[in-house]
Parts: C-alpha cells; sequence; structure tokens
C-alpha cells in the first residue's frame, strides 16, 4: 500500500509547475483528478520543447501528467462547475496555479471552497505571490530565472547571464508545494481542520540559492564574480569546476591545491598552500590546471584521483551514462501504458519506502478519458 491511497486530489492546475506536484502527490499513491478545459485541455498537451510528439501530444505533458485521471469541464459552464465542486466536497486536496484574481473569477477560491469542504487541503502556485507590483506577471520559469539572479551564477565571467537549461523553477515550486500539503495533511490528521498552502516561483528559486543570497549578505553586498575558466560555482575557490582532457571532460569538486600538484604531477600547483589563495587566485590556479588536464585523458586522470579519495568526475551525455552499469541499475526509467495502448518510456519516481520504489504502469490519460465514469462513480 503506498502512503497517499484513499487521498483524493482535485487537480485544476496546467503548465508544468503544479502538475509536477500532482504528479509526485500521485507516485505516493494519491489519486488525482485532472480537471481540463473541453477541446484543447491543459495547455501542456502542445506546449513542446522540441519536434517530439508522444500519441499526438506533447512529450512534456506525457512527462508530467502519467498517472492521473481526466475530466474534462468547462469552469465557466454552471452545470460543468456544480459538476467539479461535487467533486470538491469529496476531495482531500485541491490544487491549482491560476495567476492571482481567475481563480476568485472562476468561485474556487480557498474561502468559498472551505465553505464547502471545511477539511480540504488548498494548495496553490503563483508566479511571484499574491501582492506587490509583480503580483500580475507571468509566471513562466525562464522569466522567474532572470529576476531572480539565478542566471549571473551560471557560466564565465565576461559572459552574458546563463539560465539553466530545465525547467528548473517550475520542479523546485512543484516539490515545495508538495512538502507543504503533506505537511497540511499530518495537522488535518492531529486536528480535523483543512488549511491553505501557497507557494510562488519567485521564493522558490530564491530559496534555492539560500547559500549564495546568505553569502551576499555577509560579505558586505560584494558583486557576483564568475570563475574566469573552468567554472562550476560562482562562490567556491579552486579547483572547483570543469576541465577539458584530450578525450573528454573531468568535474573537480572541492579539494587541496597542492595535493592535487603532487598527485597529478603539477609542481606549479604545489606552491598554493594557503586555503585563502584558492580564493583569492582562483582564476590563476584554475588556467594552470586547465593546462596540466588538456596533456592526457579523462581515464589517466581518473586512475590517479579516484584512488586518492578525490571527488572527481567523468562528464557524461545520456547515451554514455545510460550504457553504464551504474545507471542500469537503478531502473529509473519506466514503461507506462495510456487508456489506448500506447506506451512509452519515461523516468520513475526517485523515492524508495522499506525498500520498495513507487512505480506505476499508468500513462498519461486522453482528453476527458475518465469524465463519465468518474460522473457516474462520484458525481451521479
Amino acid at each position: 500500500m503506498k502512503p497517499l491511497e484513499d487521498i483524493l486530489i482535485i487537480d485544476l492546475s496546467q503548465f508544468l509547475s503544479a502538475p509536477s506536484a500532482t504528479l509526485r502527490l500521485a507516485d505516493l499513491g494519491a489519486r488525482v483528478i485532472k480537471v481540463e478545459r473541453p477541446e484543447t485541455g491543459d495547455i501542456c498537451r502542445q506546449l513542446y520543447v522540441s519536434n517530439v510528439i508522444l500519441n499526438g501530444e506533447s512529450s512534456v505533458f506525457r512527462a508530467i501528467n502519467r498517472n492521473k485521471e481526466s475530466f474534462q469541464a468547462d469552469l465557466k459552464n454552471n452545470t460543468d462547475v456544480q459538476r467539479v465542486l461535487k467533486l470538491v466536497e469529496q476531495a482531500d486536496v485541491l490544487v491549482h496555479n491560476f495567476r492571482p484574481g481567475v481563480i476568485e473569477r472562476l468561485g474556487f477560491d480557498y474561502e468559498t471552497i472551505k465553505k464547502i469542504n471545511p477539511t480540504i487541503v488548498y494548495g496553490d502556485i503563483s508566479g511571484y505571490g499574491n501582492e506587490g507590483p509583480w503580483k500580475s506577471k507571468p509566471g513562466q520559469d525562464l522569466l522567474v530565472q532572470s529576476l531572480s539572479g539565478l542566471t549571473w551564477l551560471n557560466g564565465i565571467e565576461g559572459n552574458g547571464p546563463t539560465p539553466v537549461g530545465l525547467a528548473i523553477v517550475d520542479i523546485l515550486s512543484g516539490a515545495h508545494l508538495v512538502q507543504g500539503i503533506l505537511a497540511a495533511l499530518v495537522q488535518r490528521a492531529k486536528t480535523g481542520k483543512g488549511s491553505k498552502v501557497s507557494v510562488n516561483m519567485l521564493e522558490s528559486i530564491l530559496d534555492f540559492q539560500f547559500e549564495s543570497i546568505t553569502t551576499f549578505y555577509h560579505d558586505g553586498g560584494e558583486p557576483t564574480v564568475r570563475p574566469k575558466s573552468n567554472s562550476a560555482h560562482a562562490y567556491l575557490g579552486a579547483p572547483y569546476g570543469v576541465y577539458q582532457t584530450t578525450n573528454g571532460y573531468l568535474a573537480l569538486a572541492m579539494g587541496s591545491i597542492p595535493v592535487l600538484g603532487e598527485l597529478l604531477g603539477c609542481e606549479p600547483l604545489t606552491h598554493y598552500k594557503e586555503i585563502a589563495s584558492w580564493f583569492t587566485k582562483r582564476d590563476e590556479i584554475k588556467k594552470t590546471l586547465a593546462d596540466h588536464l588538456a596533456t592526457d585523458t579523462t581515464e589517466k586522470w581518473l586512475s590517479i584521483l579516484e584512488p586518492a579519495d578525490i571527488w572527481c568526475a567523468s562528464i557524461m551525455n545520456w547515451d554514455t551514462l545510460f550504457s553504464k552499469e551504474g545507471f542500469k541499475v537503478l531502473n529509473m526509467v519506466q514503461k507506462v501504458k495510456m487508456g489506448d495502448g500506447f506506451e512509452y518510456e519515461t523516468t520513475r519516481c526517485p523515492i524508495k519506502i522499506d525498500g520498495e520504489y513507487l512505480t506505476s504502469s499508468v500513462g498519461s490519460p486522453a482528453l476527458g478519458e475518465h469524465t463519465e465514469a468518474i460522473i457516474n462513480e462520484l458525481i451521479s
């Protein structure tokens, strides 16, 4: 039995942030009924990150909405609204990510919903919260990354801002919403009372930068200075970074510069004995180290560094990673099947409970696939 079995979630969300939260809750055993508008459904059905189409729709939608049921309803149509409210009466959790003001116009705001279902856990994600001059800005991942300062932590000095090439803000926001919802469910089990859990994307990505922001506030507000080369972190000293070898790339984490010099046979590095110099002379150390590592293969350097317990790794692409036994043993990829029999491969939930992973073979739903069955079971 999965931890959240018998928990019913009504999901009014679309795009990536909140749907990633309901995906994880579904993985944990909850029943997620995804309410979608007629004809078009979740906009994410047609949100492509590439030209990959899976069974007629976006691979993004297929990945992030597996293991859910689809209920078709027009929230501007009174009959459909009443049907959804009937579902909400029986639900444990309601989730949405509408912009501030929209949910009130639709009549699904928290004050209205808690009168219908006082014990419900009501979760929402916004871009920037419900107050302040930015509250109506679009909560899109790249835009929030750009406002948050994150893009100045990546890349090298002299280059422009560098975003993270994933919807990192969306997924972090979803993870934070899951944490809040689980905490609220525990609280409800103790008190019998529901509650509202709110997350916004800007706060999520600011929290993600807690180490660097704390440093900024306590070093006199010095500007962020990225390394001039071999960058992997704007604040950490040498050797932290990525280095090219004769046949690939090598990542080095924290470590003693003189020790590296001895191990690698790079005599100039042995002179940087003061830890402070690893920061103040970061760029010159990295330049010396980069020139040396470029003279031999990744495998050669790993054969020296790994036995000495130096934190290092080969840099792999997906083709290389997926061929390795270290990846295969994880069984991280699962095959799921849609209601029409279409099968596709995607990642599984990374959580293990009592030695068992939380897998499910249920793929993403066709638009409105479960509407009739849900009406017969929960509404009629």
